[in-house]
């Protein structure tokens, strides 16, 4: 596969994946409802997605307002999946939202430990969302990889003119 096809592939990745985790911020209640109505009193995340669900129900009933928020957090979602666009275009002279990516994917440890700890977020639950730090930065990164080898090929190219 040539490095220009494993470039935009990886970006394609990170924009799905912004969409599709701000989609799902609209529907918070109505997803906890059916994850909470599915999953088993056993499994070990029972109680925290229950009392998730109950907060937001309770929440959304009293004070339907505050899931503005969350429409927000939606809406920044799909507005960074279009900064990718640019790399999409033209990766070499974009590098930079690569790496601003990779950064932010880097930036959702501390975030997720000391917010989540003074929020009282199981520290389990802190380390499910340093996943997603994980999960974006690797393709980010093999992007990043792929995008200095075009660089590399487009300079020699340039100099052999």
């Amino acid at each position: 596969m040539k490095p220009l096809t494993k470039i935009k592939l990886c970006i394609w990745i990170i924009i799905t994946g912004l969409v599709l985790s701000g989609l799902s911020a609209f529907p918070l209640e109505t997803e906890l409802g059916i994850l909470n109505n599915h999953i088993s009193i056993t499994n070990p995340f029972y109680h925290w997605i229950n009392s998730v669900y109950n907060a937001v129900k309770i929440t959304n009933r009293q004070f339907p307002y505050l899931s503005y928020g969350t429409d927000w957090l939606a809406f920044a979602h799909m507005v960074i999946a279009m900064v990718f666009i640019g790399p999409l275009k033209d990766p070499v002279k974009n590098i930079w939202v690569i790496e601003f990516g990779m950064i932010a994917c880097i930036a959702i440890f501390p975030l997720a430990l000391i917010a989540g700890a003074l929020r009282g977020i199981p520290f389990y639950w802190r380390l499910i969302d340093c996943s997603f730090g994980v999960i974006g930065f690797i393709p980010l990164y093999y992007c990043w990889v792929n995008i200095k080898k075009l660089s590399l090929k487009c300079a020699v190219g340039a100099t052999a003119l």
